[in-house]
């Protein structure tokens, strides 16, 4: 299956690890399924830790 890429490479590199899954047993997806919604949780807590946009300066005093 193609898939689209989404601009993060930590995505784009564990949705790619899905495909490793293709040439495994049934048994053996699980491991490749755990290590891709690994891979997604720990892009997601990166985005959670990532400092925000700073807010504008008031500098009227």
């Amino acid at each position: 299956m193609e898939r689209a890429a989404t601009g993060d490479a930590r995505v784009d590199a564990a949705l790619a690890r899905l495909g490793d899954a293709d040439h495994l047993t049934t048994d053996g997806h699980i491991e490749v399924y755990e290590d891709v919604h690994q891979g997604l949780r720990d892009a997601l807590a990166a985005l959670d830790a990532s400092p925000g946009p700073t807010p504008p300066h008031d500098h009227r005093s």
